[in-house]
């Protein structure tokens, strides 16, 4: 059994921009994402700021290399897990033991819309190839099939903390040797039913979201996907990876369909466990890339739990959510993949529109962008509905 997992690379296409780069030149510039709706028809086009993926489906099948007709979460999950191995300084992928493993929550659902449109219009209308791929697990089985994936493929589908649970099994994997490699991470594309159930929640703000702010009143949608390449030991000896995946916890405190437990329970176990994996004490954890979703309990109830496990030391802490909308099943994806970086580039993320201090807690999140910091350890928290919550852990070599 290997004892480290190493993170080898990373991709990200969000609403900040279609590659890594792109994204971190929007955090560097302080240009957050949100905006009218552009692609995603809605009645609530003009109410709800969204952070859309600044392409059509024709400009992103084009990336993608894959056709224009297939799912817009496949295409974002194509570029993003294309990027990552490409970062990666792995060659050929059929020379390895691949594993994908990627979280969604929408799966195809994009085009099944389309599809009732037009047959509740006409019954014999609407295309059947839009509803082929609408279950979530045929959206990762498409992009493994593309990229040449044949030794395991699997979908996560935990909410929120699908892409970060995506990392935690394909950690696994390859610590029981069953592969050496394995793209990791998660993909949502916006879509009405998204958006109606979390306007029904009256969760959704109808300004730009303001996570861990006094005055937050909701969160921001978005879309994107996010991967990591997890290899092995004696895989990373090969190559330069950017750190490790070190510790690694999930916890459900059931408390509530879609509300974290007002005391922060799951969200403690989570992040304490992936402590006690580490073997990393909380005074060491530089930066925190928080779940921050701007959400009235949400913030609460990660903020009483980090102040539980991490006073009187707290460390630097920001929500990219603030930058790049709830991309829900990607989230914990491409957090991992901003979170890696930090470590490997010495990055504390800023923690847009932050003006007042929450009165119920004791520390606030950095709101400037920032390089040059000698980041030993870095947390990332995604904590979904039904109370699944899960944190990771990120170290240097």
């Amino acid at each position: 059994m290997s004892e480290k997992v190493w993170i080898a690379g990373g991709g990200v296409i969000s609403g900040i921009g279609l590659d890594v780069p792109a994204c971190i030149k929007s955090f560097r510039d302080m240009q957050p994402g949100m905006a009218a709706m552009q692609y995603l028809p809605s009645v609530h086009r003009n109410t709800f700021p969204v952070a859309e993926v600044k392409a059509d489906n024709a400009t992103l099948a084009d990336m993608a290399r894959m056709p224009e007709n297939i799912s817009r979460t496949a295409l974002l999950s194509m570029i993003a897990a294309r990027e990552a191995w490409q970062s990666s300084g792995l060659d050929d992928i059929s020379h390895y033991r691949v594993g994908f493993v990627s979280g969604n929550t929408v799966g195809g659902m994009d085009k099944t819309e389309d599809f009732f449109g037009d047959f509740l219009a006409n019954p014999r209308g609407g295309r059947l190839h839009q509803v082929a791929h609408h279950e979530c697990g045929s959206i990762t089985e498409l992009v493994a099939d593309m990229l040449g994936i044949r030794h395991h493929v699997s979908t996560i589908s935990t909410a929120c903390s699908s892409g970060a649970n995506a990392l935690m099994y394909g950690a696994r994997l390859i610590r029981n040797n069953i592969v050496d490699v394995v793209i990791a991470g998660g993909t949502d594309s916006l879509t009405r039913f998204t958006l109606n159930g979390f306007n029904t929640l009256m969760i959704l703000d109808q300004q730009p979201c303001r996570p861990f702010d006094d005055t937050r009143t909701g969160l921001n949608l978005g879309e994107g996907a996010g991967y990591v390449v997890l290899v092995s030991d004696s895989l990373a000896a090969q190559l330069q990876p950017w750190c490790r995946l070190s510790g690694f916890a999930n916890a459900n405190d059931a408390y509530h369909q879609t509300a974290s437990s007002p005391d922060g329970t799951g969200n403690y176990l989570a992040m304490k466990g992936a402590l006690d994996m580490s073997g990393v004490q909380p005074q060491q954890v530089g930066y925190i890339n928080l779940h921050g979703t701007g959400t009235q309990n949400n913030d609460v109830s990660e903020g009483i739990a980090i102040n539980k496990l991490f006073a009187p030391h707290f460390p630097a802490m920001s929500s990219t959510k603030s930058f790049t909308g709830h991309t829900l099943g990607a989230s914990g994806g491409i957090e991992a993949v901003f979170s890696a970086l930090a470590i490997k580039e010495g990055i504390i993320y800023p923690n847009a529109r932050f003006e007042h201090q929450m009165k119920e807690l004791p520390f606030s999140p950095a709101t400037a962008f920032s390089t040059g910091h000698d980041l030993q350890h870095v947390m990332s928290n995604s904590f979904g509905f039904g109370g699944n919550c899960s944190s990771l852990v990120f170290s240097k070599a």
